[in-house]
């Protein structure tokens, strides 16, 4: 990394220093903002026996997991969203084809509650919401507690400290302060339970445009290791305002992922056979046409004084 305030690294050297074998990884981002080229990066430096945390897990996990970097899975829902199953994580857990992976599920506020109790240091997080569900049966890390103020029960989830999380912002200074809009999902409470954060951004901006919205500034330079700037790092997800949803790769990807030979193939041509996204992204030709949205304006706001 750079010796003066500047964090700013490639994908290679930042996924090399950051990320190390045996980590709990997080990539976090609800349908929105989910950093594939990170996850890809990680496939090609092929990092072993992580532990993958995500609310929500979806293609990406499939691919890394497929691609065999991951030896756990800790998660709310998983699917292909709008299509069907992942089928690279379902031969892993009912046939342990190739191998066995673990898992440890929860419910969205369960792995939220996690997430906010790690970045608050907390030994656990109580929530109402797994009354009468069968998931404290599956998961006995889910905890029934007596409440101290009454006679309730509640459930009890442990803190969730991932040594790494990724989170994809539409934009970043180069000491890590990252703005996001659109669609938010846990990026801030990932990255503040974390032990080292990679802030992955579209575009690069100076200090004076990120205080010039402050309530934008999701993530504080101040928790980020290291950023990455990487246009398009998003797809097949979406960048809001920078590139749209491409709907026809999850379609694509469901039979891709129920298939180990097509799959070890798409990796060998989309992943191994790219030295990074941005050969990923020329490889996709004019593809891209067709995500490209129209601008829609917000207003502006009025500050007042910001110095």
């Amino acid at each position: 990394m750079a010796a003066d305030s500047s964090k700013v690294a490639s994908m290679q050297e930042a996924i090399r220093e950051v990320v190390r074998d045996g980590d709990t990884v997080a990539i976090e981002g609800f349908t929105h903002l989910i950093c594939f080229a990170a996850g890809h990066e990680i496939i090609r430096q092929r990092k072993r026996d992580l532990t993958l945390a995500r609310m929500t897990p979806d293609v990406i996990y499939d691919q890394m997991i497929g691609a065999g970097v991951a030896s756990k899975l800790i998660f709310s829902w998983l699917g292909n969203p709008g299509v069907g199953s992942l089928h690279a994580i379902r031969r892993r857990i009912e046939r342990a084809d190739p191998e066995p992976l673990e898992i440890e599920e929860y419910s969205h506020f369960g792995m939220v509650g996690r997430y906010v109790a790690g970045a608050s240091r907390l030994p656990f997080f109580p929530l109402r919401s797994y009354y009468e569900s069968d998931l404290p049966k599956a998961n006995p890390r889910i905890v029934p507690i007596d409440s101290p103020f009454s006679d309730d029960t509640v459930y009890a989830v442990p803190p969730l400290n991932p040594n790494v999380a990724i989170v994809h912002v539409q934009r970043a200074d180069a000491r890590g302060d990252a703005h996001i809009w659109g669609v938010l999902g846990c990026q801030k409470e990932a990255a503040f339970s974390a032990e080292r954060v990679i802030v992955v951004c579209e575009e690069l901006v100076g200090e004076s445009v990120i205080r010039s919205d402050p309530n934008r500034t999701v993530i504080p330079g101040l928790v980020v290791d290291a950023v990455v700037v990487e246009p398009k790092g998003c797809h097949p997800s979406y960048a809001q305002g920078y590139y749209d949803r491409d709907n026809r790769f999850y379609v694509e990807w469901d039979a891709i992922g129920r298939d180990p030979q097509r799959l070890e193939s798409w990796l060998k041509e989309w992943v191994h056979g790219t030295a990074t996204h941005a050969e990923y992204v020329d490889k996709m030709g004019d593809r891209w046409d067709g995500l490209l949205p129209p601008e829609a304006w917000s207003e502006p706001v009025n500050y007042g004084r910001y110095e």
